[in-house]
């Protein structure tokens, strides 16, 4: 199975009002563990940078003048998502900016049903603890030291993480190859051929009495001829 951590920055918070996307950030994971692949590009938003959004991840408008516009990277973007599903925190509000930006360039909005919103899924496994990405950092032990601003790769690189945790730990994503399980099974069971299963030497005896049997059977004869015990003991 194949999903991707992601994570965007933004010139602010309502798409609908102008705001545009500046980077992306995405992980990919297989089978719930993290394969290697990452996606990151930043964006240049044809517009001004706010300072409140300048405050929250530090990406100027002067910095980004130079950098691809969305349209340039649709493409290559889609490319790394295909088919997999994203992994967001809060994810209506970067699947909102994503499919604006897919809207404005013709593209078809990525559908719901490609998305797995980790606060929904934080607030439902710790109903009443704080469900943001720093707070589930702390819970499950997950360094986010580096998150001194908010960063699309760093931040999905951190969901990843929380999102192992979230559904279980990293036991979850764990399982062991053929080579891997026959060794195991040597070590516990050694590894001599396999030898033909000796019959038991005394049958087990039934586990109900005759008068259990016998109030069972009393007990169907009394439900009619039509009754579905009955024909199945027909059988």
């Amino acid at each position: 199975m194949r999903e991707i951590a992601f994570d965007t920055e933004t010139t602010g918070l309502d798409p609908k009002n102008g705001d545009r996307l500046v980077e992306i950030g995405g992980v990919e994971l297989i089978n719930h563990v993290p394969s290697g692949r990452s996606y990151h590009v930043y964006i240049n938003p044809e517009r001004d940078m706010p300072i409140e959004a300048f405050n929250v991840h530090g990406l100027s408008a002067e910095f980004l003048s130079d950098k691809p516009k969305f349209a340039d990277i649709a493409g290559e973007f889609l490319d790394f998502v295909a088919d997999a599903v994203l992994v967001i925190h809060n994810a209506s509000f970067d699947m909102g900016f994503i499919n604006m930006e897919l809207g404005r360039v013709g593209i078809p909005a990525i559908p719901p049903t490609q998305v797995l919103d980790t606060l929904a899924l934080a607030r439902r496994k710790h109903p009443g603890g704080s469900a943001s990405l720093d707070a589930l950092c702390s819970r499950y032990g997950i360094d986010n030291s580096r998150r001194t601003r908010h960063g699309a790769l760093l931040d999905a690189e951190l969901l990843a993480e929380v999102y192992i945790e979230l559904i279980g730990g990293k036991q979850a994503g764990l399982a062991l190859m053929p080579e891997d399980m026959a060794a195991a099974a040597a070590q516990t069971f050694g590894s001599g051929e396999r030898r033909a299963a000796r019959a038991r030497p005394q049958a087990l005896p039934p586990r109900l009495s005759q008068t259990e049997s016998s109030a069972h059977e009393a007990f169907i004869g009394g439900m009619g001829e039509a009754s579905l015990w009955t024909r199945y003991l027909e059988k």
